[in-house]
């Protein structure tokens, strides 16, 4: 292992020795040829035992010169104008020093008259400008026509590029690079009216977007037909072009791939990745601050509650990408854990240490020790039951996974010092369903333990991120809809006014990240804490909407090639969905894509009483005794269940027995315990 882990490196280091030979050969020759460029041999006998100690005096100088002015930063074969204008400066600097060196030594007696003079600095410069870039272009050109010769062969598959010129050489350089023998490419389409007729990379600009179906019709014609098109980088944005190209290549049976930007060590296939519906059906997402999440998170011990979901994955494979030390993965499904181990798996190098323990939140002792063992600085709790059909018959099991699994994840996390964030959802917002609620309490909780913290001069925090739903995730409408439109139709939306939020998965993520940074970040007072951060999520869509644009890209038509159906609102479901209550003051925290929420605050005494009347509530099956909980801590959730039973749908004194002195639905008072301390 040791011996195949050397060779690379030794390879490299020859390499590098060759190149740095040949550059200083390249500077004695220019030495040498100038003089012999300048001079008659016989003006240059006189100046031979000078020459002999000069030259080698020069070249070690060159050496420290090629060193400042990075010539061997870069591959020979990805030589291009940044490299030149190194050679260009190191190659002045030297005459420069050549010229100035020349009096110097004529005034210190060491050379008996002017060895070089302008005419001969000018001629080294020339030579040295030439050997040392020359060698390199050509070898880049020979390495490109190899490329070209390679991707000539009937294996590598033609394809179409798709964007600006700058966009597209990003395409057709990366290409070259690593992708030549699987891809070539025969044309590129540009919106840009003066990129067309153009050539880029001996690759013809034949046209817009509109000329894509022309130019795939041409190239079949010409017996080399168009296996895939490839979209540049930073070229789609959610319009209605792009939604027609997608819905072009869906017709014409291409697959459709997008370039990604090249990062955290991705290879350049890697990088090529399908285009998925979802990427064009909203906003651009939000840039976040990478330097930020960087100083969060490099070097820190994370652990990921339900790493195995969408959500939890994602979050998985970002701490990796900001630089993580140690990552310990918690699912209680086996399949989940093994798929996402085998996933992040080729994205870890030696400095980060990946781990994977089966465990249920709901196991309390059993994340106590693995808090204790681990010793995190960073948790982050995406473990939670979402399908509220499913939570509105079981309600028992959302209770436990939600409540009190998230209570085993705040109260592990407090004791072993680590900063907590809880992901959290909008269906929280004056809550219409079991979900909604237990999301809500949730909050509550974190909250509680937050400003005991701050109250402790504790500097760890506990945190909630509130987003809507994520694109693609498990029981989002994307997959579904995409299910039903390859099987023909119908596709089924439960009401024609349904609207909803979303957000990729990605951009979800990094936001999280962003929020956790920014409240880590602060050192401010306990009057501007916040424990409840709420994503931005640009404007709510119509799912209607939605389905009719998928159908749409698909390549079908609404209502003609395919039905669209209403199945009504489901149990749990509203129309609407909010991301702050009506009570809620907003706080701009200066973060783009993220603001804040100042929510109410209770004291620990009247969450104890609730969380154990949850418990006898699970024990005895009542979910009236679930309902008054959550309508005690939740005034909005009050008045729903009111507003359901056509009248009183608790018993005041027995919301009153619970919560202490604090009636149904009123303000908590201010200074009692740590209500008010908790306020935000």
């Amino acid at each position: 292992m040791t011996t195949q882990r050397n060779t690379p490196a030794l390879s490299q280091f020859l390499k590098r020795g060759i190149i740095i030979a040949h550059d200083l050969v390249a500077t004695a020759l220019s030495f040498g040829g100038c003089l012999i460029l300048r001079y008659q041999f016989w003006q240059l006998a006189p100046m031979a035992d000078e020459i002999v100690w000069i030259m080698p005096f020069f070249v070690a100088v060159a050496a420290v010169v090629y060193r400042v002015f990075p010539l061997y930063a870069s591959k020979w074969r990805f030589a291009s104008l940044p490299d030149l204008f190194n050679i260009f400066k190191a190659a002045s600097l030297l005459a420069l020093i050549m010229l100035v060196g020349d009096y110097v030594l004529l005034a210190r007696g060491l050379t008996p008259w002017l060895m070089f003079g302008e005419k001969t600095v000018a001629i080294y410069w020339l030579l040295q400008m030439f050997l040392l870039g020359g060698p390199r272009l050509a070898y880049r050109y020979l390495k490109y026509m190899q490329s070209r010769r390679a991707g000539d062969r009937e294996s590598a598959s033609s394809v179409v590029i798709l964007g600006r010129a700058t966009e597209a050489e990003v395409v057709l350089r990366a290409l070259e690079t690593g992708l030549r023998r699987r891809f070539v490419a025969r044309a590129i389409l540009s919106p840009q009216r003066t990129d067309i007729r153009s050539s880029i990379r001996g690759v013809p600009v034949l046209g817009n977007y509109g000329e894509l179906e022309r130019v795939v019709s041409e190239a079949q014609d010409g017996n080399q037909p168009i296996a895939r098109i490839i979209v540049a980088p930073n070229e789609f944005v959610p319009e209605a072009e792009s939604e027609l190209l997608l819905a072009t290549a869906n017709r014409l049976g291409i697959p459709l791939s997008r370039m990604q930007t090249v990062e955290e060590g991705a290879s350049v296939a890697a990088a090529l990745k399908p285009v998925n519906i979802e990427d064009l059906l909203f906003r651009p997402s939000v840039e976040v601050d990478r330097a930020m999440l960087a100083d969060l998170l490099q070097g820190k011990r994370a652990i990921v509650t339900g790493g195995g979901g969408s959500i939890g994955s994602e979050i998985c494979a970002r701490l990796i990408a900001f630089g993580i030390s140690d990552l310990l993965i918690l699912d209680h499904s086996e399949p989940a854990l093994y798929n996402i181990l085998e996933a992040l798996a080729p994205l870890c190098t030696g400095a980060v240490t990946l781990a994977g323990k089966i465990a249920d939140v709901r196991d309390r002792d059993r994340i106590f020790t693995l808090f204790r063992d681990f010793k995190p600085d960073l948790v982050f709790h995406a473990a939670a039951l979402k399908q509220v059909p499913f939570l509105e018959v079981d309600w028992t099991e959302a209770i436990k996974t939600n409540v009190f699994g998230s209570v085993n994840i705040a109260d592990a996390a407090a004791q072993t010092a680590a900063a907590a964030v809880l992901i959290s959802t909008d269906k929280a917002v004056d809550p219409v369903s079991i979900l909604g609620a237990t999301k809500r309490f949730c909050e509550i909780y974190a909250q509680l333990l937050d400003a005991e913290a701050a109250a402790a001069l504790k500097p760890v925090r506990l945190l909630s991120v509130r987003f809507g739903n994520v694109l693609g995730s498990v029981g989002s409408v994307v997959p579904r809809f995409k299910a039903q439109i390859e099987r023909g139709g119908p596709v089924t939306v439960t009401h024609p006014d349904m609207v909803r939020y979303f957000m990729t998965v990605r951009e979800a993520c990094d936001l999280v990240l962003t929020a956790s940074a920014h409240a880590l970040g602060r050192k401010n007072a306990q009057a501007e804490r916040a424990s409840v951060y709420v994503l931005k999520m640009g404007q709510p869509a119509r799912i209607v909407d939605l389905a009719t644009r998928m159908i749409r890209m698909a390549g079908f038509e609404p209502g003609r090639d395919m039905e669209i159906t209403f199945t009504g609102v489901r149990k749990g479901e509203r129309l609407n969905e909010y991301l702050f209550t009506g009570d809620e003051p907003v706080l701009d925290i200066g973060v783009d894509g993220v603001t804040a929420a100042r929510t109410v605050g209770y004291d620990r005494g009247r969450i104890t009483r609730w969380l154990e009347t949850l418990a006898g509530a699970i024990a005895s099956g009542s979910r009236a005794e679930a309902d008054r909980v959550f309508a005690e801590a939740i005034p909005s959730f009050a008045k729903l269940l009111k507003e359901r039973a056509g009248g009183v749908v608790v018993d005041l004194q027995a919301a009153r027995a619970l919560g202490g002195d604090r009636a149904l639905g009123a303000e908590p008072e201010a200074g009692t315990g740590l209500a008010g301390a908790a306020r935000t």
